[in-house]
């Protein structure tokens, strides 16, 4: 009988890259107590900062190689990079948008006590203050030749290495190393900010006012989606996370504010995929005296006015991808029967009974929850026309029992006057003439509770408050939804994961 030793498994790299952060943590937290136990602040309240990096690139791009100024500030940045020589070490600050410039500390300008201490303290992902005279290298890189420096916040865990690409994963759950390492990152929180200020502008140049409604709710509707439902301790009730504001905005036009919209964030209790967030920005407008087909024309000033504020002028996107596409011109505007008729090659209309529907689905394996001719209508619209979008485009004119607070087609029976607006295979944007009978409006949520009752989660409930408002008279009006989101999706070429600055992750 021989003993026989299990051969010792070899780490991993995740285990090997873990083992070495561990190592350069404890090295870092010394270096802090370190520096306490000198008296040196390693998180001082404020520092004598006098302008940015930015500022200074702009202000001193005109420097020839060597040229220097007797010009002296005081800023600061993250250490992206560092290299130390005998009497004199290099680094490159960082700032929040990703500018850099090379700090010098010599022997000679900051003496022998402050050099050692900067090579003994400072490491990369270091956030240092440092003062000094504003010149360009010998190299040609603008500098700043510094006489003093300071820890600004120092750092316990190391900075990935910034050579290597982080995977999607550390980018969404750790979204702070991606905007410290990664220029696209930025780049979207820019275009985003653009967007936002975009879409504000536009709406102040029609008059629209933007209002807040609440996000907790004693009775979810406004969509068809499945609720977040949480407790109300103080006032002992369930509440609801709210899966659309149309339903308060709506009292807003009740009461006389005439256009009105909302920017903020809606909660659907559904799957994630590349286009959906359980947790989501949403814009509302709603619009008095209007209809379906004005905000079209609103909805597409909306969105090639935030893609000219993203690329400066122009409406042809880059997406991430490097392909471009084309958002502007007037967009086109189809059919839903029409255009299903047509991709399948047989009259399909209101009227067509379920049964030829449903054999329809079948013979193309298209599967229909809770089947009704609208939904066999617009699965299969999905099925035969989605892919053959290629610009953006609005699909007008939906199935009635789809949409129970859009108001009937004015001369078409069994339809109802809503747009979805899809942008390279995805929905950006819905939009309806809204219903503002409130007695057609009852009939539409009793047959929607019967759905809810039938085991449809989506289904919306009675909403008696809603109501009553809707009976102190709501003018003609036409209402927009679109995902802020999805709009960054369209404008960048991004997954939803990329445009949400922090998603909810498992």
């Amino acid at each position: 009988m021989t003993d026989e030793t299990a051969p010792a498994t070899e780490p991993s790299a995740a285990e090997i890259a873990a083992a070495e952060t561990s190592e350069q943590r404890q090295v870092r937290l010394d270096k802090r107590a370190k520096l306490l136990e000198s008296g040196i602040e390693a998180y001082p309240a404020g520092l004598p900062v006098t302008t940015t990096i930015p500022a200074v690139r702009a202000q001193y791009a005109h420097l020839e190689t060597g040229e220097e100024t007797q010009d002296v500030v005081g800023i600061a940045g993250r250490i992206v990079f560092s290299r130390n020589t005998g009497k004199l070490c290099f680094a490159s600050l960082q700032s929040g948008d990703g500018s850099r410039i090379q700090a010098m500390v010599s022997l000679a300008e900051v003496g022998e006590e402050s050099l050692a201490r900067w090579k003994e303290f400072v490491d990369l992902g270091d956030h240092v203050f440092v003062h000094g005279r504003v010149i360009s290298s010998r190299r040609g890189e603008l500098s700043i030749m510094v006489d003093d420096w300071q820890i600004a916040a120092k750092a316990i865990l190391p900075l990935p290495n910034l050579h290597n690409e982080l995977n999607e994963e550390t980018r969404v759950r750790q979204r702070y190393l991606d905007l410290i390492v990664r220029e696209e990152a930025r780049a979207t929180v820019r275009a985003r900010a653009a967007v936002m200020s975009s879409l504000r502008q536009t709406f102040a140049g029609h008059d629209y006012l933007e209002v807040e409604t609440p996000m907790l709710q004693t009775q979810h509707g406004g969509a068809s989606a499945r609720p977040f439902v949480t407790h109300s301790n103080a006032f002992d009730t369930e509440l609801y996370l709210r899966i659309a504001p149309e339903l308060f905005l709506k009292r807003a036009v009740v009461g006389g504010i005439d256009r009105v919209f909302e920017v903020n964030r809606n909660f659907r209790n559904e799957g994630a995929d590349s286009t959906h967030s359980p947790e989501f920005a949403m814009l509302e407008a709603y619009q008095a005296y209007g209809d379906y087909e004005q905000m079209a024309d609103l909805t597409q000033e909306l969105v090639q006015n935030a893609a000219r504020a993203v690329t400066g002028g122009s409406l042809e996107v880059t997406w991430a991808d490097g392909t471009t596409y084309d958002l502007g011109g007037e967009w086109p505007r189809i059919d839903m029967y029409g255009s299903l008729s047509e991709a399948a090659g047989r009259q399909i209309t209101p009227e067509t009974p379920l049964s030829e529907l449903r054999a329809l689905a079948d013979a193309e394996g298209v599967e229909v929850a809770h089947a009704t001719h609208g939904k066999y209508v617009e699965e299969l619209w999905e099925h035969f026309v989605i892919d053959s979008l290629d610009r953006p485009t609005f699909v007008m004119n939906f199935p009635v029992d789809t949409s129970p607070l859009t108001r009937e087609h004015r001369s078409r029976p069994g339809i109802v006057e809503k747009w979805d607006l899809y942008v390279h295979g995805f929905e950006l944007a819905t939009a309806y003439s809204e219903l503002v009978d409130p007695v057609v409006q009852r009939e539409r949520f009793v047959e929607q509770a019967k759905l809810a009752a039938g085991g449809d989660l989506e289904a919306m409930r009675v909403d008696e408050e809603f109501l009553r408002a809707l009976e102190h008279a709501m003018p003609p009006s036409g209402g927009m939804g679109m995902g802020i989101d999805r709009l960054l999706m369209a404008i960048t070429g991004l997954g939803i994961r990329e445009t949400i600055l922090f998603p909810l992750v498992k």
